[in-house]
């Protein structure tokens, strides 16, 4: 057996089908006859069995009957208090001690009871008194057969954990408000209701005293259980158990220590220790440990079959110390933490001398089958884990004949959809496939889930689903992906190893385009040259426009769903095209269509040296727009939602008054409360909306802004001829989320990406390599600071700058400026630090990269008409 482990000295499990929780263990002489029994399990063990119809939430054991000060048992349900008897009388036959109950009083609770403490409040002598907390905040006092009064916690939302201490005679308990509260039972006994507002005659002798805490302390999180020590007449200590710290306080709420905890805690409880000054805890945790802690050192940790709900401490059969743990389900154990002495004795090793020579024949004799090994196969068998499972995906060339986009229009168009046909072909038995289908909102699939129980070798199963569009912005992206998940069951791992696979698709440009009238004017322009003849715009994009005669279209006019317009040009000398758009982020899928579509037009002609380039001017100010409105909707979403938040509290303030008032015997006037109350209503769900369009706003915007910074990326790309290794890391920079929240959002991220590599692979000296980013990320005051990174960004590209992921010191950047493209110059300023927020220093960079050269020309000059 192991060392760590809870030795199990007697154990049972109690009920069936049961769950229980920390008030539903109770360690006592409930009997009262002086001594603790217990032994190994015996079939007399189970003394009492007893059916109470109702649901128990805690049991206590005390004084609770008159006219004696024997111990009695309080059992606590919904809506009643029971006060049993529990004797024995000794049996004639070798069952032994008969054990009954016998019900003593009971209380019907007029509220649903949460949880209940007992004590000798007030300083009684020989009885304890019982107070319950309802699930409505309220403390109920119980002088044993009678009521005492009740008592409103002021501002209660839900019940927490409470505990009585008889040293400081108050009630300690911690709010919703994550607040340790103290209430002394002298302000509860003569204080009245804090939620009464009417002036009774009490009220105005000056007699009735408004509820007040004692002390708080702000613990920032719930409370699992309170326990209170005092082992000696001179201090007590309160133990709070948080759900990932426990607490040790004071009489007065300050904080004597407090201990930061490894894993989720699920029960506690604080014991004597034997060396003075200092307290032991048992912690029980979900991950079957219990840990004791003298103070805040971890002392002893052992191993429990069971996450326990209820821990005790106790003496049973003269055995002192044992430790009673209780689970959810009825596991009730009694162990003790000690060891077994081990008779086990290694045996001794036969020495010999070592022979080296013999050592290094060996060693060479490995290595060379691991080299072999490696040289054949790899580590892993690559193929044969590939051919466990083939996916395919084929795009319809047609739409459905009935599209599947049923009530969906985006402007005046009826929305087409087009089929996709993804195929599984295995090799061997999986299990568990689960098919899931992405795409880019707000593209929507028909089903985007498929799942297959079983699969058997040589199988093949073919799924079907439709894509549509569905909103009048554009995706920004036209590929999707196939991902599978599945488990193929080896020998010695039966339920099988994980594993995923996956296939891309590209849809159709006319998914979400019609073919247009070319426009002549433009606020926005790009042009792309090639090292190959142009071509024919007809060939390239065939079903876009009419068949002309000489089969020569140079002028191409595209139509989104949407409503925005995009024109392409194509010059018949000089080996050019231009795409020119009303807005900026539009440029882009036709922009990515004409790249892709001439590169697939000249591998079938056979020709392998074809490249584009970008010789303009970074378009950075129309990207810094989309930048700065996405932040404005992110700054404009915290403000509403600190107003929504702002006007619930106030509505649920309003309710707590109107229901106080609506409780009394005698209402008073409501004073337009009712009127207040509508009021704040309809600003709540005016607000609400509000947050809504926000956040619908808001993600269109990112969508925009993910079209947008592809655009620039692949501009970056084509104007500084970057390999595919650069561009994919400049993809990771600037496209970090898929979905952006208030929490985490775009800007922040992206900052921190570019700021990275500007301290590292574009550094120009080991000053700013020394620099240290901010590990915390948060939403920033403004987009000033990430504009002018950006910008410093493709200055230090234009400089020769190049990127890598080595954290070696940068290369020297030498100037190698593409044909057609003026450098770049950089501000005196830049020289400061790669951190320091500097306003001019963007707008001097700003200033000079729209001031870039580049020839003006209308829209249509220099192009064939």
């Amino acid at each position: 057996m192991s060392l760590f482990k809870a030795r199990d000295w007697w154990s049972t499990v109690l009920g069936e089908k049961e769950e229980f929780d920390q008030g539903c263990l109770c360690l006592a002489d409930v009997d009262n006859t002086g001594n603790g029994q217990g032994d190994r399990a015996q079939a007399e063990d189970l003394l009492l069995e007893v059916h109470l119809r109702d649901p128990i939430l805690q049991v206590e054991v005390g004084k609770f009957v008159s006219g004696t000060e024997m111990l009695h048992l309080a059992v606590l349900h919904s809506r009643k208090l029971c006060v049993y008897s529990v004797s024995g009388s000794l049996g004639n036959v070798e069952h032994g001690t008969q054990y009954q109950i016998k019900l003593m009083y009971e209380h019907n609770l007029q509220r649903t009871a949460c949880n209940m403490t007992c004590g000798s409040f007030g300083g009684v002598k020989g009885r304890d008194l019982i107070c319950i907390q309802s699930m409505d905040g309220m403390l109920m006092v119980f002088e044993q057969e009678s009521y005492a009064f009740g008592r409103f916690l002021p501002g209660s939302l839900l019940p927490g954990p409470l505990a009585y201490s008889s040293r400081t005679d108050s009630f300690i308990t911690v709010s919703s408000c994550r607040q340790v509260e103290s209430y002394k039972y002298q302000v509860l006994a003569f204080a009245t209701d804090a939620d009464k507002r009417q002036e009774t005659e009490q009220q105005k002798l000056g007699s009735g005293k408004r509820l007040v805490v004692d002390w708080t302390l702000n613990i920032g999180e719930q409370a699992l259980d309170i326990c209170i020590v005092s082992f000696n007449q001179s201090a007590s200590s309160v133990f709070v158990l948080g759900e990932r710290n426990f607490f040790c306080l004071k009489d007065n709420g300050q904080i004597r220590f407090m201990k930061k905890l490894d894993c989720s805690p699920s029960c506690f409880l604080p014991y004597c220790s034997v060396s003075e000054g200092t307290i032991n805890t048992l912690i029980g945790n979900h991950n079957n440990m219990l840990h004791v802690y003298q103070d805040v050192t971890l002392k002893w940790a052992t191993q429990l079959p069971h996450i326990p709900v209820a821990v005790r401490v106790g003496c049973l059969h003269d055995l002192k110390g044992v430790i009673v743990t209780l689970s959810d389900d009825g596991h009730l154990q009694c162990s003790y933490l000690g060891t077994d002495p081990s008779l086990f004795q290694a045996p001794k090793v036969e020495s010999r001398e070592l022979n080296y020579d013999e050592l290094d024949v060996e060693l060479k004799e490995l290595q060379k089958i691991i080299k072999d090994v490696n040289k054949s196969q790899g580590v892993w068998p690559m193929t044969e884990r590939e051919d466990d499972l083939k996916v395919s995906a084929m795009v319809s060339p047609n739409f459905d004949s009935v599209s599947q986009s049923t009530d969906v229009e985006v402007g005046a168009d009826l929305v087409p959809s087009v089929t996709v046909k993804v195929t599984l072909q295995n090799r061997v038995t999986l299990q568990k496939i689960r098919l899931s289908v992405y795409v880019q909102p707000p593209l929507v699939l028909t089903c985007d889930q498929f799942t297959f129980e079983f699969m058997t070798p040589e199988m093949t199963r073919t799924v079907g689903f439709s894509v549509y569009l569905k909103g009048s912005y554009l995706p920004p992206e036209l590929e999707g992906n196939a991902v599978v998940s599945y488990s193929r069951p080896t020998d010695r791992n039966p339920e099988g190893i994980p594993r995923v696979s996956q296939c891309k698709f590209r849809l159709p440009l006319k998914l979400i385009c019609l073919p247009g009238q070319p426009s002549k004017t433009a606020s926005h322009k790009l042009t792309i040259d090639t090292n190959k003849s142009p071509v024919s715009l007809l060939s390239l994009f065939p079903g876009f426009a009419n068949q002309s005669e000489d089969d020569q279209v140079n002028v191409m006019g595209f139509r989104f769903l949407g409503g925005s317009r995009v024109t392409l040009l194509a010059s018949k000398t000089s080996q050019r095209y231009r795409i020119q758009s009303e807005q900026f982020e539009d440029l882009w899928l036709i922009t990515n269509e004409l790249i892709i579509r001439l590169q697939e037009y000249f591998e079938k002609q056979g020709i392998k040296d074809f490249a584009c380039s970008f010789s303009g001017s970074m378009p950075l100010q129309e990207y810094f727009e989309l930048i700065d409105h996405h932040f404005e909707l992110r700054i404009n979403g915290e403000k509403l939602e600190e107003l929504l938040s702002e006007r619930a509290v106030q509505f649920r303030a309003i309710q707590r008054r109107l229901l106080t008032r609506f409780k009394d015997k005698t209402p008073a006037p409501l004073q337009h409360l009712d009127t207040l109350l509508d009021g704040t209503y309809k600003q709540v769900i005016a607000l609400a909306d509000a947050v809504e369009e926000n956040q619908d706003n808001l993600f269109q915007s990112f969508t925009r802004l993910k079209s947008a910074t592809h655009l620039v990326i692949l501009l970056i790309g084509l104007w500084q001829k970057l390999s595919a290794d650069q561009i994919a890391i400049l993809e990771a920079a600037f496209l970090p989320l898929q979905q952006d929240t208030q929490e985490l959002g775009w800007e922040e991220m992206v900052d921190a990406a570019i700021s990275h590599l500007l301290k590292t692979c574009l550094s120009k000296s080991s000053k700013e390599q020394a620099l240290n980013l901010s590990s915390q990320l948060s939403i920033p005051k403004d987009t000033s600071r990430l504009k002018k990174h950006i910008t410093l960004l493709c200055d230090r590209l234009a400089k020769g700058g190049r990127l890598c992921l080595s954290t070696d010191a940068a290369a020297p950047q030498t100037m190698i400026m593409p044909g057609g493209c003026a450098t770049i110059p950089e501000s005196d300023l830049e020289e400061r630090s790669v951190e320091q927020d500097s306003t001019e220093l963007f707008t001097s960079h700003k200033h000079l990269i729209v001031e870039t050269p580049m020839p003006e020309v209308s829209p249509l000059q220099g192009v064939s008409e």
